[in-house]
């Protein structure tokens, strides 16, 4: 159930990602060898009978991915297609669109999925205040108190629970906190608070703060709407902060989750018995994974749509196209970078499950 229920989620978002790609191909008239879903052999394929339609459409055996394959996408490599047809001799507004399509689809996709997230089942205050206390716990005896709001953790302004959970998890070799507080009569206070540490069965290591969010669930149409934003933006901030933390060593390469974490995140979901638990959980889960999908697609590497984008800015500025060659070298060096850490991340995955 756990394989399927993730194979079903990785295939609506790689679907809607394609989408988009094929949706703005299509629209400006670049020749589709093939729009699939998954990798490897066919299981089953297709062509629409209309004749101005020469795509196939086929579903393939490993739910690892997918693509829209189309004519030209760094040069002319077919003598039987139109030079009209190739993605590479349409402008630079037309190739930006092809390529940024499937992050703009990921996007609205998380949007719809967020709010209906939060018109079905409701939605918690996304600012940084406190719904809920433990007491006897570090929060508790320090004196912050439900309603509190938590504007600055360890320096970092705070302005959603997504950031304040990232911050809580960077690097901390003292083990102390420091919480600047906004207190319910307006007054600004700041905390230092050491977290408890709790070590499960396995030696590792969770910090305890003894504090969350609220149990009250906001709900309405126009509400939903604005959490649907909101949880947007917060999410996309969130991953651009976790991407630089990373470069500057404030979170660790093992904290990322690869096949292997997802597969446990969503064996943890399908464990929670109730179906209708199960379907809030993972439609917050599809709508958090879409946006990271696009998040990741945008950013200039190789092997991206970013890093595609990023030779069109080049080409823009120089007012000449960057060597097909080259291009196409960095493209194949850049997925194989990706594909060895992909491979560190999957490695982690494993052993934090021993």
């Amino acid at each position: 159930m756990t394989l399927i229920t993730l194979i079903l989620v990785l295939g609506i978002l790689i679907f809607f990602h394609e989408l988009g790609h094929f949706i703005f191909a299509k629209k400006y008239g670049v020749y589709v060898y093939e729009f699939a879903l998954g990798m490897g052999p066919k299981i089953f394929s297709f062509k629409r009978k209309d004749k101005n339609d020469p795509t196939l459409y086929s579903l393939r055996l490993l739910p690892i991915g997918g693509f829209c394959a189309m004519a030209g996408e760094v040069d002319e490599d077919d003598d039987t297609i139109k030079k009209d047809q190739f993605m590479c001799n349409k402008t630079k507004f037309q190739r930006f669109m092809i390529l940024i399509s499937g992050v703009m689809f990921n996007i609205i996709l998380a949007i719809i999925l967020l709010f209906l997230h939060g018109y079905i089942w409701g939605h918690p205050e996304q600012k940084p205040v406190i719904g809920v206390v433990t007491e006897d716990k570090p929060i508790a005896n320090a004196g912050i108190t439900v309603g509190d709001e938590v504007l600055k953790l360890n320096g970092y302004k705070i302005n959603s629970w997504d950031k304040l959970m990232i911050v809580l998890n960077f690097k901390n070799k003292d083990n102390i906190y420091e919480f600047e507080i906004k207190k319910q009569d307006g007054s600004i206070k700041t905390y230092e608070i050491t977290p408890e540490i709790i070590k499960d069965e396995d030696d590792n290591e969770t910090k305890m703060f003894g504090f969350g969010v609220g149990e009250e669930l906001n709900t309405g149409f126009i509400s939903s709407v604005k959490y649907a934003f909101t949880k947007l933006w917060s999410v996309l901030a969130s991953m651009a902060i976790i991407i630089s933390s990373l470069f500057t060593g404030k979170l660790s390469m093992s904290s990322l989750a690869g096949p292997v974490g997802m597969y446990s995140l969503v064996g943890e979901v399908v464990g929670l018995g109730k179906m209708s638990q199960i379907m809030q959980t993972l439609v917050y889960f599809t709508a958090y994974l879409s946006v990271n999908l696009a998040f990741i697609n945008a950013i200039p590497f190789p092997a991206f749509d970013g890093g595609r984008i990023l030779f069109i800015g080049i080409e823009a500025i120089t007012k000449k196209p960057v060597n097909k060659n080259i291009e196409a070298t960095l493209h194949t060096i850049g997925f194989i970078l990706l594909m060895i850490l992909m491979l560190y991340i999957t490695i982690n995955d494993v052993l934090r499950l021993r």
